[in-house]
């Protein structure tokens, strides 16, 4: 028990002078005296009842007593020296806070963060999702981003981040299957649809002068990512901001059969908390980095508009 504890520092001063079998070379490892050393080791000797060394003219060493208690004590010393090791490397650990919209954070940011973390072992994200407006009163956080520029609190200071348009894409096993060569064909295809973006497939068909689809069979989904996953199965076509896409586009689990017809959306922004980590900032230049990545490996399917608005 914690309350039958030997004196800690006569533990040290046994453990030193059992490393090195010399009372002198323990002294100079710990900075006191080697009279200091032998009484802890005799005060240690006594709170136990037994003797831990055998004590020679030049020499100092251990009894068989001793032995079996330095074996123990050396490993129990060790692993509180990488506890405290461990507890110092997090306390050095510098977090940023990010409030994210589900979505984005399933199929943008967290494939990303490894490549993050990887760059920056010393930042630690911490990635929280929200569906409500930005505000610093009511959540808290170093980063916002969200699509858009409605809702924001006067506190945040929206920036432009990303670029979005809305896309068609399919799995190619489908799209083998059941060619999409031009929009005549989409009455052929299931309609992948999530309850949260249920008038995504009429205004993009409004969009791009298309008639409505009004014999195509339709798949329904909680959310936009349960969409995704369906349509990289290959159970129908979806619907999806380009801004969702790049790892999918770029691995080919994913492709876009009609790249001409695009909604363009309200683009994202981000915006940082008057208090946020300095880290908030080494953040966004990363994020802005991948974006800048995923235009030169998906020239063809990301949005390249750049109004100021």
């Amino acid at each position: 028990m914690i309350t039958d504890l030997p004196p800690l520092n006569a533990v040290r001063a046994f453990a030193a002078a059992a490393r090195h079998e010399s009372f002198s070379r323990a002294a100079d490892e710990l900075h006191v005296s080697h009279s200091a050393v032998s009484r802890h080791i005799k005060l240690l000797e006594e709170h136990l009842g037994v003797l831990l060394f055998e004590r020679r003219i030049r020499q100092s060493v251990l009894t068989p007593a001793g032995q079996a208690f330095y074996e123990q004590v050396s490993l129990a010393l060790t692993q509180i020296a990488q506890a405290a090791a461990s507890l110092r490397q997090g306390a050095a650990l510098r977090k940023v806070r990010i409030n994210v919209r589900p979505s984005f954070a399933v199929r943008w940011l967290i494939p990303r963060l490894p490549q993050f973390m990887a760059l920056y072992p010393q930042i630690q994200p911490e990635v929280v999702t929200s569906t409500q407006p930005p505000d610093p009163v009511r959540e808290t956080f170093d980063l916002v981003i969200r699509r858009g520029r409605s809702g924001w609190s006067s506190a945040l200071q929206p920036q432009r981040l990303l670029e979005d348009e809305l896309l068609v894409v399919a799995a190619p096993s489908l799209l083998q299957e059941t060619p999409l060569s031009s929009p005549k064909d989409l009455p052929q295809h299931t309609l992948l649809i999530s309850r949260t973006r249920a008038s995504d497939w009429p205004k993009w068909l409004e969009h791009c002068q298309l008639k409505p689809l009004r014999h195509s069979s339709a798949l329904h989904f909680d959310h936009l990512h349960f969409v995704l996953q369906a349509c990289v199965d290959g159970l129908g076509l979806a619907l999806c901001p380009a801004s969702l896409l790049a790892k999918d586009l770029a691995s080919g689990r994913l492709v876009c059969p009609l790249p001409a017809l695009r909604q363009p959306l309200p683009r994202y922004y981000y915006a940082i908390t008057d208090n946020a980590a300095p880290e908030a900032l080494v953040f966004i230049e990363w994020m802005q980095a991948q974006i800048q990545q995923d235009a030169v490996d998906n020239p063809a399917q990301l949005p390249l508009r750049t109004s100021s608005h």
